[in-house]
């Protein structure tokens, strides 16, 4: 008998290894006023280039930031198992490295907002 995880990630043609979980884009969301892609582009940058300073491996931040901007999800999955990165949450806001170490990564360097504005 095995457990209730291990039987869906089968049922989902998943591996069962550690970080073997499905991921998916996050869920819509708003940002607290609508901003330009312009906004929004220097938003993730200043994510990225700071982000290494919370701590984690300066490699792991790359991997999450090159499966973050991949162009679809399975290009993202082999970034993230190539890493070795173990993903917590399915939209990659929670993972953790083979070491421990937790990296969040905010809805906004995942996906747009619904009220982006689009610049002309």
């Amino acid at each position: 008998m095995g457990c209730i995880k291990s039987s869906q990630a089968k049922q989902d043609g998943e591996s069962t290894r550690r970080g073997g979980r499905r991921i998916r884009k996050p869920k819509p969301w708003n940002h607290t006023e609508p901003i330009t892609r312009t906004q929004l582009d220097q938003m993730r940058e200043e994510f990225w280039d700071t982000a290494p300073y919370y701590g984690g491996s300066r490699e792991i931040w790359d991997a999450l930031r090159a499966a973050a901007e991949a162009d679809d999800l399975r290009h993202a999955r082999a970034i993230i198992d190539g890493a070795g990165i173990i993903v917590e949450s399915a939209d990659l806001t929670t993972c953790y490295d083979e070491r421990g170490a937790k990296y969040e990564l905010p809805n906004y360097v995942l996906s747009e907002p619904a009220n982006l504005i689009r610049e002309s």
